[in-house]
């Protein structure tokens, strides 16, 4: 079965404005994916100062004017070849979607209304929905055998 050879993946999460990335992590636990195997990238549109994030976070600043990434981790994220990458951000940033060209993930999920050309499946929901989200993509992937 498809699923079973899903064992990495790479999620690149805009938080600007979703909030819920420890939940939507959670869901995919939930669907047989390792916790330690999935590898959380974070991108803000705004940093607070002197707060310590969490989970590996860029911005603007992390990407020079000809689109080189700036930050090792960012780096290591994009030629991580993960069986999945899940592009979680459905609104179209430049910086976003920058990365999701440049990942070597093999197979690459995002959402609907994002351009068509980034991923080989969007689903058709907004980002707070991450359980419809997540059901959806595993819905697919078991119907990949």
């Amino acid at each position: 079965m498809f699923t079973s050879k899903i064992q990495t993946i790479g999620l690149l999460v805009d938080e600007s404005k979703f909030q819920h990335s420890k939940e939507l992590i959670k869901e995919l636990t939930l669907n047989g994916i390792n916790a330690e195997d999935i590898k959380i990238v974070v991108y803000r549109d705004k940093f607070k100062e002197k707060t310590a994030y969490s989970r590996p976070t860029f911005g603007k600043k992390d990407i020079s004017w000809n689109g080189n990434v700036t930050v090792d981790f960012l780096n290591e994220f994009i030629k991580t070849e993960f069986d999945l990458l899940i592009s979680y951000y459905d609104i179209e940033k430049a910086i976003l979607m920058l990365i999701t060209s440049k990942s070597e993930a093999k197979f690459k999920v995002g959402f609907a209304s994002v351009d068509k050309r980034l991923n080989r499946w969007m689903i058709e929901t907004a980002t707070e929905n991450y359980k419809l989200f997540v059901f959806e993509l595993f819905k697919y992937l078991k119907s990949l055998k």
